[in-house]
């Protein structure tokens, strides 16, 4: 089950959530650092971590249920082995 790591996972938002994450980094860029961007400069920084940033937190998503299923499914198999009959 192991799967080739050679390429990151491409993520997308819709075009509503792309508006919303481009105005929050915006108003967040001009109130904490007063910085203010134009709309392609911010559509740039948003898109630098949407390549390099976000897939890092996808792929730990990605780890983490891994890891709560895989310990799931060990449960349930324990509780199987306690119900079986000798």
């Amino acid at each position: 089950m192991s799967r080739s790591k050679t390429k990151a996972p491409i993520i997308t938002l819709t075009p509503e959530q792309e508006r919303e994450a481009l105005d929050t980094l915006k108003r967040f860029l001009e109130d904490r650092f007063e910085l203010e961007l134009g709309s392609f400069e911010v559509a740039e920084v948003l898109e630098l971590f949407s390549k390099e940033i976000a897939p890092h937190y996808y792929n730990r998503a990605i780890a983490d249920v891994q890891l709560h299923l895989k310990e799931r499914f060990e449960s349930i198999e324990s509780d199987l082995w306690a119900l079986e009959k000798p």
